[in-house]
């Protein structure tokens, strides 16, 4: 079964090489961005670029929109699909409806639940995978799919998927920036920040290992609030980071010493 990825970021750059090892080869690339559709090309067996949203004569039967959640509306309106076309969707936040207007009743969606980079390799065996779909025949194809990449699919609803995706930001993002931040302390102060590495690993492995609850530590969990008011008084110079500083320790004093 053929597939079309519409979409060259991140995403797109891991998924269609990977699905270009399976059944389901990846023909062609549409970008915005022709330059980026011509080097994920390069790292497929045969595909192509496409020119235009017209697949009106194309052979294949899956377009997966690897794209932003801000353009998927306008590029459902602007695609031309060949019959019996089945189109997806990749996003966390979107729900399924925002397909509805396709010109085809074949629409689903495939959400790989992994924080994507073009220079870190990933392993879809590895990555949870949820599919969504109001058409039996369409989630099969996407069951098959997942399979083909390693792992089942979990069907899961549109509301169920935003709450996944709010969680992953907070475990993702919002740590990831919590590490930048850290970074720029030390930075600032002329330390170094592999010095912190070895309390990071542990901080994840123990949190993975007992539950975040009860790995939580440090002056909020405790309640001295001494410590607290010195480092906020440390951190004058920077009121924006202050203010992060702030809201995180309290939102911790609240959790544990309501």
């Amino acid at each position: 079964m053929q597939v079309s990825i519409i979409g060259s970021g991140n995403l797109a750059w891991h998924l269609a090489p990977a699905l270009d090892n399976t059944d389901f080869a990846v023909r062609e690339v549409y970008s915005r961005n022709p330059v980026h559709a011509a080097a994920l090309v390069e790292k497929l067996y045969e595909g192509q670029v496409k020119a235009s949203l017209d697949f009106s004569t194309s052979t294949s039967r899956i377009f997966i929109l690897a794209v932003t959640d801000d353009v998927i509306e306008d590029i459902v309106q602007e695609i031309i699909l060949p019959a019996d076309a089945i189109l997806v969707h990749t996003s966390g936040s979107r729900p399924l409806s925002v397909l509805g207007f396709a010109a085809t009743p074949n629409i689903g969606v495939f959400y790989p639940l992994q924080t994507f980079s073009k220079s870190k390799k990933v392993d879809f065996k590895d990555i949870p995978l949820f599919i969504e779909s109001d058409n039996k025949e369409t989630e099969k194809v996407l069951q098959k799919m997942a399979k083909a990449l390693g792992r089942d699919a979990v069907k899961i609803t549109s509301h169920d998927r935003k709450a996944l995706h709010v969680a992953a930001v907070f475990a993702s993002n919002f740590t990831n920036h919590m590490l930048l931040l850290a970074q720029e302390v030390m930075k600032d102060n002329s330390l170094s920040f592999d010095w912190l590495k070895p309390l990071i690993a542990e901080t994840i492995n123990k949190s993975l290992s007992i539950g975040p609850e009860n790995a939580q530590t440090g002056p909020a969990k405790r309640g001295d609030f001494e410590i607290l008011d010195n480092h906020m008084i440390f951190l004058q110079t920077d009121p924006s980071l202050a203010e992060v500083y702030k809201i995180v320790s309290q939102h911790i004093v609240d959790r544990y010493h309501s």
